[in-house]
C-alpha cells in the first residue's frame, strides 16, 4: 500500500501551501507513554485517506496527511501544530493524545483552524474550532459502573491514574457515580506522569498494589495509560489478590493488552467505543477493509484507530459541506454526526464507505490476548 497520502511536515515548510489539497495534521502519540497505540492510528487515518481519494477526493481535493507526533511534550506539540497552521500548511487537525497535550493544542489553535480530537476526554466547554468524538468520563464509565457494581455486588472501590487532567476529571466523576451506587471509595491514587528518571515503576507499582490489599479493595478503576496501565496490570496479574479484585479501565484496548502480556484473571474490563474483535456489521467491515489494504500483520485495529479514522472521514466531510473552518467546525460537525437523512449530509458522507461514526459504548472483558465484548452499554 502506497505511503502517497503522508506528507512529511519540514517538506511542506519548504514547498508550501496547496489549494488543490486537503491536508490535514495527523497528532498522534508516536512516542512517549502512549507510543504504542500511534502505528494503529496511523494506519486507520491512512485507510480513511485512501478511501476519501479513492472517491474522488473531498470536493474533488485529494487528502493528504501531515503526522505530528504528539507524544512530546505539550509546549513542543503545540508549537508545531501552530506553525503548520499559521503557514497556511493544513486546514484541520486530527488525532487522539493525552489531555494535557490536547489543551496546550486547544490553546494554540483556537480560532484559526478546527481540530477534531477522537479519544475519550475529560468533559466540559472548548473553544472555538474544537469537535470531540469520544466520549466524557460520565458517558463512557458510568453505565460500566452500574453494570459491573448490579452484578458483583462491588462496595469498596480504588481509583488509580496517572497524574494529569483526564485521570483527574475521571476520579472526581467516578467518587459520585461510586457514592451513587451505594458503595465507597477506599483509596483515590495518582501516579505522577511521566515519572521521573531513575524511578522503578514496576516497584512503585508492587507498593500501591500492597496498599490496595490493606484498603480491602473490591474494584478498582484504572485511569492509568499506555505504558504505566500495561505495566500495573502485569503487576497486579501477577499479585495475591489478582483473582478476587475486579479492574475496569477507560483506556485498555488491545495494544496496551499484548504489552501486559494478556490477562486469565477473568476481572479485568474494558470501556470502549469498539474492540477489535467485536462482531457488529460495521466493524467487520472496517476489519475488512483494514486487513485488505495492509494486510494481516497491521497494527491492530482498536478503539483509538477505529477514532482516528473516522475523525479523518469527519474532517473531508465538513470540507464537503463547505464547514471545514474553526467559526463552523462545531456546529458543523455537530449537525452532520446527528445522522440526519438529508441530502447535504448523505453528500456530505459519500466518499466515506462506512458512513458517520457511531455513538456505541461497550464492555469488554480481557480473556488472554483479546477482549471480549460482553455488554452494550
Amino acid at each position: 500500500m502506497s505511503d502517497s497520502v503522508l506528507r512529511d511536515g519540514t517538506e511542506l515548510l519548504v514547498a508550501g501551501p496547496d489549494a488543490g489539497v486537503l491536508r490535514l495534521g495527523l497528532l498522534l502519540p508516536l512516542s512517549g507513554p502512549l507510543g504504542l497505540t500511534g502505528p494503529s492510528g496511523l494506519s486507520a487515518a491512512r485507510l480513511a485517506a485512501i478511501e476519501v481519494n479513492a472517491a474522488g477526493g473531498a470536493a474533488g481535493r485529494a487528502v493528504e496527511l501531515v503526522p505530528v507526533d504528539a507524544g512530546r511534550r505539550p509546549d513542543a506539540v503545540a508549537a508545531e501544530a501552530r506553525l503548520l497552521a499559521d503557514a497556511g500548511l493544513v486546514e484541520a487537525f486530527v488525532g487522539f493524545h493525552t489531555s494535557d497535550v490536547h489543551r496546550a493544542l486547544e490553546a494554540a489553535l483556537a480560532g484559526r483552524v478546527p481540530y477534531v480530537f477522537t479519544p475519550p476526554h475529560e468533559g466540559g466547554p472548548r473553544k472555538a474550532g474544537v469537535v470531540l468524538l469520544g466520549d466524557s468520563p460520565a458517558r463512557q464509565l458510568g453505565p460500566a459502573l452500574h453494570w459491573l457494581s448490579g452484578r458483583q455486588r462491588l462496595r469498596r472501590w480504588a481509583l488509580v491514574g496517572n497524574d494529569y487532567i483526564w485521570p483527574r476529571a475521571v476520579h472526581r466523576t467516578a467518587a459520585r457515580l461510586v457514592r451513587s451506587l451505594g458503595a465507597e471509595v477506599v483509596l483515590d491514587r495518582l501516579v505522577p506522569f511521566p515519572l521521573a528518571a531513575g524511578d522503578d515503576p514496576e516497584a512503585g507499582f508492587e507498593e500501591l498494589v500492597a496498599a490496595l490489599v490493606r484498603a480491602g479493595t473490591e474494584a478498582i478503576l484504572l485511569s492509568l495509560v499506555g505504558r504505566d496501565l500495561a505495566m500495573f496490570n502485569r503487576v497486579f496479574a501477577a499479585s495475591r489478590p489478582a483473582a478476587g479484585v475486579v479492574r475496569l479501565s477507560g483506556a485498555l484496548e488491545e495494544n496496551v493488552l499484548l504489552a501486559a502480556g494478556g490477562d486469565e484473571t477473568g476481572e479485568l474490563y474494558a470501556a470502549m467505543r469498539s474492540f477489535a474483535g467485536q462482531g457488529d456489521e460495521r466493524r467487520i467491515a472496517l476489519a475488512e477493509r483494514y486487513r485488505t489494504a495492509f494486510g494481516a500483520a497491521a497494527p491492530v485495529l482498536d478503539a483509538y484507530a477505529e477514532g482516528c479514522y473516522d475523525g479523518v472521514h469527519l474532517a473531508a466531510a465538513l470540507a464537503v459541506a463547505g464547514m471545514l473552518s474553526a467559526r463552523r467546525g462545531q456546529p458543523g460537525a455537530a449537525r452532520l454526526l446527528e445522522g440526519a437523512d438529508d441530502r447535504g449530509t448523505r453528500l456530505a458522507w459519500a466518499a466515506a464507505p462506512l458512513g458517520p461514526p457511531r455513538a456505541d459504548s461497550y464492555l469488554a472483558r480481557a480473556d488472554g490476548l483479546d477482549l471480549t465484548v460482553i455488554a452494550r452499554l
